[in-house]
């Protein structure tokens, strides 16, 4: 990441340095989750869709620790794996709103939620700006050597350690979440002077 751009990390201490985390990103490009991976401050699982899973890019995310999931059909197998991960004191990365979009979090997903509110691991937010400029070489990609922001925030829980885990109580999370990440969206904008 650092060779083909210039990505320049803020907040990168607000990680915590041990124990459980869920590193929640907005996702505008392809690139985001590389970038996070090249810049985080801890080694990062994420959810990647089954269909990355092939040939030697397969053999190379499994041995970088990414985790394939279905995402046509509930996968509990993935699901096991991304809280394992987090019962280890590990990182897990989610995009929440689930795919590539606007990177602005207005859809979250429930998953992250879900994670949160079932092993009580901090969420840390992350923004990624500068990502989804078209490329002037590569059109699929932001222009090589261009400055990408990767901005981290401060760690908040989803909900009450106490609270039991109904599906009120993931409705409630999923809107914390998304106040908090939408808030960290908009200071780090400010932060790096991006409007994208």
């Amino acid at each position: 990441m650092h060779g083909l751009w210039r990505p320049r990390v803020l907040g990168a201490w607000r990680m915590p340095s041990t124990g459980p985390v869920i590193l929640a990103g907005n996702h505008a490009h392809n690139v985001d989750g590389p970038m996070l991976i090249g810049t985080s401050p801890r080694p990062i699982h994420f959810l990647v869709k089954r269909e990355a899973f092939i040939g030697p890019l397969g053999s190379f995310l499994r041995g970088i620790g990414q985790l394939p999931v279905d995402r046509s059909a509930p996968d509990r197998v993935a699901v096991t794996s991304a809280l394992g991960v987090l019962a280890r004191g590990g990182v897990l990365g989610i995009f929440p709103e689930g795919t590539r979009g606007h990177g602005d979090f207005a859809e979250l997903r429930s998953g992250l939620a879900y994670f949160a509110v079932r092993s009580g691991a901090p969420v840390v937010p992350v923004a990624v700006l500068g990502s989804a400029r078209p490329g002037r070489l590569i059109p699929a990609l932001p222009p090589l050597r261009d400055r990408i922001d990767v901005v981290f925030g401060d760690p908040f829980l989803a909900a009450e350690p106490s609270q039991r885990r109904t599906r009120a109580t993931l409705d409630a999370a999923t809107e914390r979440i998304q106040k908090h990440l939408v808030a960290h969206l908009d200071d780090a904008r400010r932060a790096t002077g991006r409007d994208e």
